[in-house]
């Protein structure tokens, strides 16, 4: 990603957010985001969930989703403080979702939920990125790291209409 000289001294969150607006400019499209973008963390943080741990290790199931959670917080949190820290908020909330689904319903009704919702979310936003509404690819097709932005620009959303400053 290029950035012009007279943008450098923004912060690197807000170029990542204003590239990854560009590509979501329909109001459609924008509000599928709103609701796929959630659910599709929330569904890798439940498959991670479901991955094993070794028996003897002492290690309790979700160590592979918490490890996940750990490295994109770092990612949210020297990015930006405020989103770094309504992302915790996030992930934690998740992370509780996916303990208290798997501890109520087992770790097969949690790994067959997470599949259904990844899938369901993720045509969802194919939808949105279709020539109905957006007419663009999705922003992770021209760099992986958008699958981090895609969250934390949901997230900005809620703190722009809330009157928070990320």
């Amino acid at each position: 990603m290029h950035i012009p000289a007279e943008d450098q001294a923004a912060r690197p969150i807000d170029h990542w957010f204003a590239s990854y607006s560009a590509d979501h400019r329909n109001d459609t499209n924008q509000r599928i985001h709103v609701f796929a973008v959630p659910l599709i963390l929330w569904s890798v943080i439940a498959l991670l969930w479901c991955i094993p741990v070794p028996v003897d290790s002492g290690f309790r199931a979700g160590l592979w989703a918490g490890l996940a959670c750990f490295a994109a917080w770092m990612f949210y949190f020297r990015a930006s403080r405020p989103i770094g820290f309504g992302m915790l908020a996030v992930f934690v909330a998740m992370l509780w979702t996916s303990f208290w689904i798997e501890r109520l319903q087992g770790t097969r009704f949690l790994l067959g939920l997470a599949i259904v919702v990844f899938v369901l979310a993720w045509i969802a936003q194919f939808v949105g990125h279709s020539k109905l509404f957006e007419g663009k690819k999705p922003s992770f097709f021209t760099d992986l790291r958008y699958l981090l932005i895609g969250p934390a620009w949901v997230l900005s959303k809620l703190y722009r209409r809330i009157g928070l400053r990320w």
